[in-house]
Order: C-alpha cells, then structure tokens, then sequence
C-alpha cells in the first residue's frame, strides 16, 4: 500500500473518531451543563463579584480632641476605600466592634491634637487594624498611612505658609507612577482572565479522562481492541474532540462573556492566542491520559483530577507570583504548562505581545507538555499489552 494512501485511511479513520468522541459527549448532559456553566455563567460570576482591593472598609473613629482639624483628617477617610461607621463613645468600644467583625479600622485621635499641630509639636494618631484578612487588612493600613502622611504635609505647609505657588520653589522628589496594559487597574479583567484559564486547565484534563474511562465503564474497549485501530488512533481522537470542545468553549467565554460585558480587550493576534491555548490544552491532556488509565470510573477520575489540579492552580502563578514562592516550589512548577501558558494568555490579550516575545514560553511549554503526552501515550499502550 502505498503512503498516500496509508495517510488518507489513518486520516479517515481520525476524523470517524473524533466524530464519534464529539457525539458521545454530546449526549453526556451531566458534563455538558457543567462545561457550559463553567465557561458562562461562572466568567461572570467570578469578573462580577470578586474584589481583592480595598474597597468599604469600615471606619470608626474615637476623637478625643473633636476640633477642626481632627474633623478634617476623618474626613479625608472616605468611599471608595473607606466607610465611616460612626463615632465610639468610649475607646475601649473599639476593640469590641473590631473582635466582633462589625468594622475593620479604628482611628483614635488624640486630645490636644490640634493645639500640637498649631505650636509644631509632633503628634501620633493611633490607627488599629484587624487583619483576619491580612491583604485587605494590610491595603487599609497603607491607604491610611498616606493619607495622614499627606494630612501632615498639609499642616505643616500651612503652618509655615508655604502654600501654592512658594512650594513649587522648594526642592521635591515626585513619584511618577505609569499604568502600562491596565491603565484603569481593572480587577474585573483579571478576575475573569484568570478563572477563563482556571477553568481551561480543569476541562484539557478532564474531559480526555473522562471520554477514555467511559469506554473502561460501558464495555467498549474490548471491541476498540478488535478492531484494526492503534493506541494512537483511539487516544488521539478523544484528545482532538476534547481540544475542539475547550476551544469552543473559550470563544464562548470570550467573545460572549468577559469582552462584551467586562470589556477585556484582545489586543494581540487571536488566530495566535487560539494556536497556543490548543496547544496548552494537548500538553495538559497527558496528565488526563495517563489518569485514566490508573482509574476505573468516571467518579475516581474527578477525585484524580482534582488530586492533580488543585495543586497546579495554586501554585502555578494564577493567585500569586512565582517571584514569592519558595524555591522547591519554583523548580516543581516549571513542570507545569500552566505556568508558561499564563504569561502566553495575559500577554496576548491585555499587553498585545507576538510569538517573538513568548517563544521560550511557547518552547518549554512544548517541552513539558510533550513529556506529559509522551508519558501518557505510554501508559495508554502498556495497558493494552
């Protein structure tokens, strides 16, 4: 026989197979109105209703000293950071309300504070924080550190009648802060970012897992063995069918979710950004394959899978930057393909970046992914030996 023709029957015999992986899952509705949701419903969620930066924190103030300027610092804690939530009565009062969680920062001024102010004599206000939430508790603490800093700056400027244009005869350093990619610092954009690939990396793992142990569960793999099908003609479909449906899956999010109701911009190449998430997506499908040929069922294949992805989701970069990790963990995620495909995603859509500036990202995520797909392929075969 020759070549061509082996070419076209290998390539009928794939596109017969991945027909028949698209159908079965299809029909499994369970798992479809998962996917659906996770790619709908749970974008928008997720962009819509999570916030990480300071926003409402609530303020009580004891001012023991009730003049001017104590009216004006307080008055410079106020929304979007801070909420005020009255005056205590007595100070002791304070600790009770932040024990009880009723509010987050209490701002304790003192007596005389402003007669200190008007003779120039140093003079502390107390600021007490509960950080149970150490980000949020920590954001409150420095937004309140700036804003007495710049309260001082005032007094002090206005104490010795340098105001207006006399200040801009003094020597300053400024800081001048540039916004790149995300000028308006747009939480929703990452929010929705992230769990789109949150949620890639469940799917490219578990739906390949799932379509092989389905076989195991409904008696079919005796029937794929008798058939003049290779190992690689069964595994390889089931990777493609699976591939196509996340690809879906993710113009969907995209295009119908987080771009018309978030805005998340798209400004690189979207024939790229979709290329490379197919390719992250067979990477990740070796850990699918090689899952679930160590399991019997669709139940142990959602306990292995979250087994295996819990960990690549933490400590990947998603929620926190790899420069803060340890360095065991560091060198134990450059096994992941996550690791490289998150930069390759953010990149592309909010920073615009081409193939010449993610090319070692692109490599060692096909050095990684095609170790995992190698290892998988393997253990498929030696199953069926």
């Amino acid at each position: 026989m020759r070549s061509a023709d082996r070419i076209l029957i290998w390539s009928r015999r794939l596109a017969v197979m991945t027909r028949k992986e698209l159908l079965q899952l299809l029909r499994d509705i369970p798992l479809m109105g998962f996917l659906i949701y996770s790619f709908t419903l749970s974008v928008y969620v997720t962009g819509a209703g999570l916030q990480t930066q300071l926003r409402n924190a609530g303020l009580l103030v004891s001012d023991a000293d009730r003049s001017a300027s104590s009216r004006e610092l307080v008055s410079r804690f106020h929304l979007p950071y801070f909420r005020f939530d009255g005056e205590l009565a007595h100070p002791d009062e304070g600790f009770m309300r932040l024990e009880r969680g009723e509010s987050m920062v209490v701002l304790d001024i003192p007596a005389r504070f402003q007669e200190a102010l008007v003779a120039g004599e140093p003079v502390a206000v107390q600021l007490l924080v509960d950080t149970t939430n150490s980000p949020q508790g920590l954001s409150a603490a420095s937004y309140a550190a700036r804003i007495v800093g710049q309260f001082g700056q005032d007094a002090v400027s206005v104490r010795t009648g340098r105001t207006g244009a006399s200040l801009t005869m003094m020597p300053m350093i400024v800081s001048d802060h540039r916004v790149w990619f995300n000028q308006d610092q747009n939480e929703t954009w990452f929010e929705s970012i992230s769990h789109l690939l949150r949620m890639t990396t469940i799917f490219a793992v578990l739906l390949p897992a799932a379509a092989l142990v389905r076989e195991k569960e409904r008696g079919t793999v005796e029937q794929l063995l008798v058939s003049p099908l290779t190992p690689m003609q069964i595994m390889l479909p089931k990777v493609l069918a699976m591939t196509l449906v996340i690809l879906g899956a993710t113009a969907v999010a995209l295009f119908g979710v987080m771009r018309p109701v978030f805005g998340v911009p798209i400004r690189g190449s979207v024939g790229l950004l979709f290329s490379l998430t197919a390719l992250f997506i067979v990477a990740t499908s070796g850990i699918g394959v090689f899952a679930s040929t160590v399991t019997k069922n669709q139940a142990q294949v959602g306990m292995m899978t979250l087994l295996v992805v819990a960990p690549i989701l933490l400590l990947s970069g998603i929620f926190t930057p790899m420069e803060t990790m340890p360095d065991w963990v560091r060198y134990l995620m450059a096994l992941s393909p996550l690791r490289y495909f998150i930069e390759i995603e953010t990149g592309i859509l909010l920073k615009g970046i081409g193939i010449e500036t993610v090319w070692s990202q692109v490599l060692s995520m096909t050095a990684v992914g095609g170790s995992l797909f190698g290892l998988g392929l393997w253990r498929f075969r030696k199953q069926f030996q």
